[in-house]
């Protein structure tokens, strides 16, 4: 589409083929002038706010201050009561509106400006004329009445007029009427001498307002004005109380008016005290706190009824509501809105094209499908401008007279008309396809259906199973009945239900499919089971059968996996993009995102706990989908778990430290120590975190204040809630253990480790690092765990306390089974890292690099190269160490625990002979 002219066109061309293509304009300069004069003079600056309030000035009856130029001073400008009287208010806006007409007509038409110049000139012209009537109606009603005023908090009270749809977008087209809601904060009445309640004050205001804006007169009108969007619709109040609006949202707000409220904002007046506690009232009712895939099939059912109007009417060709059309573009917008939004603040936006940048911005929508929309919606937009330029007339209809297409071709810079339609076509068909990609009803197979239906009997549930490959028919038929006939099932709402008598065939079908489809299948019901009374993860799963079927087969590879998605439904979410989910982590990105997510949530802690643990939980996911698809080595996993780990400490010090109730300094001098697995960044899905806390601060009131600072970081990290926990924790590791202060200084912990520290504290002080906090600190930490550990110590009394200590845990966890415990058992895991620690502490006073904190593995292979162990034995049990921790990794992953083999599966005989030689002294031999 090409309807620019040449930068040398006069006025008289841009003129003319302004007045060809729509003959709105040729009438109305026409028969004005004034208006034409006016135009040739100002045509070729933008159409904006300021000019607007500048030209509603110049008809205002008394002089006024010119406002600020540029949008500066536009605020200030458009709240300044300019009229009044109701009359003249009524003749300047009407007037307004018939300049912004003519000048956005022959600029649009003649490539002068771009689509968002039309919308947001339209918009501002809306917002400037509704608050200049509104002011002006305001004072005259507070004349004869008084102010209003709220009964509980005693202040005046104020009219807020909510824009809907494209007005509330910040999209509004150039015929378009202005969908409009009256709220206002608090019941009341007027403090005048003829007192009036204040809804019926505002009652009147509203009345007289919609008049101003809308009625027909000899001037013209400025937009037609529809209320039907409010609370019961025509039936219902003129205007509503705060409350009474939330009572509404709450009790009866109905799916479609969700739809209609992610547009919705305050357009008058520009300022007041109580438009963010609107906004918070109606954000839970749009947005829900749950992923809310439920969305889809609402809107589709009203897509469904727009499309059964349109065909009733014969208004297939309307560009709007018709196959392919505008709502079809934003209903594709906004059904990832109404789904994401209430976890991700960002979708909580209105402009439809900001939107579809965002969904390519989260990797929720391809860039090519989104750059193809907004092509589409910039095409229908404007064909849609030029359709209403014709005649100033609220129409979205292709035109049918052969004149009229002619004009229309023209204006949208095709030589005719059926070069028109060959785009147009184009950009419908592009919309259709993605939009059925989305809102398309998922078909089931009829022969998968029969196997799941009323008075289906075990016998044929069973015959159907067995021909799918099931080992274990009867008793996977008995599990299937079972959870038909029981009382869970029996109390679903209707649409769940149905859905679920969707989805089991298919989980069925899917389950046979892999090696162990009778356990595939009894974990998949459990999981069902355990997420059927939130409808919004059944309509997940009905809506992306291809999540269906990634989820089947991490179900079937792991028994955790599927334990850890029913108590996390909320990460089915994760399944929908395979190449997001194998995808190895950005740590830095990953921080980057996290951070902004909490700063969205400021002020709502509880909401940026959520914040935490539905990210920690979301690169779990990540990670264990990658390590059942073998993409990841234990090693890296383990280093990745731990990463996670300090990620999660740093934004859990961070959120405890603001919103502390007594902090001494802006930036606390603290940091969290990491013990064991996290330490030695040898983490598992499920351990839990040793952490000790030091500070290095002598205000006197940092003892106090970092005690409470580490109270509130171990309850944020172990407490249960709705959204789950995020790490459990263990703090005996600190100084004089659980008696101990729950904090120390630096200065106290190197005393005590030092002059007080039993062997095994120097044992657990081998595997320990600085997580999170005060870098100077976790500096002041490793230097006291260097020295400590390179302290000269005689040999035979530290095996004596070495082994002491293992019997302690071999005494603590007894074995009677025949089976080999890998972790505690002699010859497994803990016999080969209590060697490290003692090649550790034995030798790092010569061997100083020996405290670095590198991992058993790695330890085991330096010590091998200081010549402290022979290297054949070393290379043994490195490798017996790596296959012990890949068994118990994979048991886990089967919920096996404690986690015991057979006798002789794996041989342990090196770390025993290892163990004889650097532990056994000649005089116990």
């Amino acid at each position: 589409m090409n309807t620019s002219h040449p930068p040398s066109a006069s006025f008289a061309d841009l003129l003319q083929h302004t007045v060809n293509c729509s003959r709105y304009a040729r009438h109305i300069l026409k028969v004005d002038p004034d208006l034409l004069n006016w135009l040739q003079a100002n045509y070729a600056m933008p159409c904006d706010r300021s000019e607007m309030l500048a030209l509603l000035q110049q008809s205002a009856p008394s002089p006024q201050p010119s406002p600020a130029s540029g949008r500066g001073g536009e605020r200030v400008a458009d709240a300044t009561m300019m009229f009044s009287d109701e009359t003249e208010l009524s003749r300047a806006v009407r007037r307004l509106r018939k300049q912004v007409m003519v000048k956005l007509i022959l600029r649009d038409l003649n490539g002068l400006c771009d689509l968002n110049e039309v919308m947001q000139a339209m918009t501002a012209l809306a917002e400037v004329c509704v608050r200049q009537a509104q002011a002006c109606l305001m004072r005259a009603l507070q004349e004869q009445y008084g102010s209003p005023i709220g009964e509980a908090s005693k202040t005046p009270q104020e009219l807020l007029v909510i824009g809907m749809g494209k007005l509330g977008g910040g999209e509004l087209n150039v015929s378009s009427d202005i969908d409009l809601i009256f709220v206002y904060p608090e019941d009341g009445e007027t403090d005048g001498a003829r007192a009036l309640s204040n809804h019926e004050f505002f009652t009147k205001l509203g009345r007289r307002l919609i008049n101003a804006i809308n009625d027909l007169t000899a001037d013209g009108y400025v937009f037609r004005v529809d209320m039907r969007l409010r609370p019961y619709g025509d039936s219902g109040p003129l205007v509503m109380s705060f409350a009474a609006l939330e009572e509404y949202l709450v009790s009866q707000g109905r799916e479609w008016e969700r739809y209609a409220w992610i547009k919705a904002r305050v357009i008058s007046p520009a300022e007041n005290p109580h438009i963010d506690e609107l906004s918070k009232l109606a954000q839970p009712f749009v947005f829900r706190k749950y992923l809310d895939f439920g969305a889809i099939d609402s809107m589709r059912k009203l897509h469904a009824q727009i499309r059964q109007e349109v065909q009733r009417r014969d208004r297939l060709n309307n560009i709007k509501l018709g196959p392919g059309g505008i709502r079809e573009i934003e209903f594709t917008a906004q059904v990832f809105q109404l789904i994401r939004g209430g976890r991700d603040a960002r979708l909580r936006i209105r402009p439809t094209q900001q939107v579809l940048q965002v969904l390519v911005a989260n990797g929720q929508l391809d860039a090519a499908v989104a750059a193809g929309l907004d092509a589409a919606y910039i095409f229908l937009r404007n064909l849609e401008h030029r359709l209403q330029y014709l005649d100033d007339q609220q129409t979205q209809e292709m035109p049918e007279k052969p004149e009229d297409q002619a004009i229309i071709a023209a204006a949208m810079g095709y030589a005719d008309y059926a070069a028109l339609l060959e785009p147009l076509a184009h950009h419908r068909a592009l919309v259709t396809q993605q939009f059925e990609h989305i809102f398309g009803e998922q078909k089931s197979e009829q022969n998968e259906a029969q196997t799941w239906r009323e008075g289906v009997t075990v016998e044929e549930l069973t015959s159907h199973l067995t021909s799918l490959g099931y080992r274990a028919a009867p008793e996977t038929a008995q599990r299937l009945l079972q959870l038909r006939e029981g009382i869970r099932y029996r109390q679903l709402p209707d649409p769940s239900r149905q859905r679920l008598d969707k989805l089991i065939p298919q989980f069925i079908a899917q389950s046979a499919q892999q090696g162990e489809p009778d356990a595939t299948l009894a974990r998949s019901l459990t999981l069902l089971e355990g997420v059927s009374r939130r409808a919004a993860y059944l309509a997940f799963l009905s809506e992306y059968p291809q999540a269906l079927q990634r989820l089947v087969r991490l179900i079937a590879a792991s028994s955790w996996v599927a334990e850890y998605l029913t108590q996390h439904p909320a990460l089915l979410d994760e399944l929908l993009d395979a190449r997001e989910m194998y995808r190895p982590p950005q740590w830095q990105q990953i921080d980057a995102d996290l951070q902004q997510r909490m700063t969205d949530s400021v002020g709502d802690t509880e909401r940026q706990l959520d914040v935490l643990r539905q990210a920690q939980q979301e690169q779990t996911f990540h990670l264990l989908a990658m390590d059942l698809q073998g993409l990841l080595p234990l090693e890296k996993l383990s280093d990745h778990l731990s990463d996670l780990a300090d990620l999660m400490l740093r934004h859990v010090l961070k959120l405890s430290w603001e919103t502390a109730r007594k902090r001494h300094c802006e930036q606390p001098k603290f940091a969290i120590i990491a013990y064991g697995k996290l330490g030695g960044k040898e983490l598992g899905y499920a351990s839990d975190l040793d952490l000790i806390f030091l500070y290095d601060d002598d205000h006197p009131d940092a003892q106090e204040n970092y005690a409470r600072l580490a109270q509130r970081i171990n309850t944020v990290l172990g407490s249960h809630t709705a959204s789950g926990r995020l790490y459990e924790t263990d703090l005996r590791l600190r100084p004089n253990g659980a008696s101990g202060l729950l904090v120390s200084s630096v200065a106290a912990f190197a005393e005590y480790q030092h002059s007080q520290a039993w062997v095994w504290e120097h044992q657990a002080l081998t595997r320990a690092r600085f997580s999170a906090g005060d870098s100077d600190v976790g500096d002041a930490f490793e230097r006291i765990r260097r020295d400590v550990l390179c302290q000269p110590r005689d040999l035979d009394t530290l095996r004596r306390e070495i082994l002491a200590m293992r019997q302690k845990m071999l005494d603590g966890h007894p074995n009677d089974s025949e089976l080999f415990d890998i972790k505690h058992d002699r010859g497994g895991m803990v016999d080969i890292e209590f060697m490290v620690q003692f090649l550790v502490l034995a030798h790092a006073q010569r061997h100083p690099q020996l405290t670095a904190n590198i991992g058993n593995l790695a330890l085991l292979k330096l010590a091998c190269e200081l010549e402290l162990i022979p290297a054949e034995q070393a290379e043994r049990v490195r490798e017996l160490y790596r296959s012990l921790r890949q068994t118990q990794h994979r048991m886990r992953l089967n919920s096996s625990a404690p986690c015991r083999i057979e006798q002789g599966v794996i041989d342990t005989g090196a770390c025993k002979e290892l163990w004889e030689l650097l532990l056994i002294t000649r005089e116990d031999q």
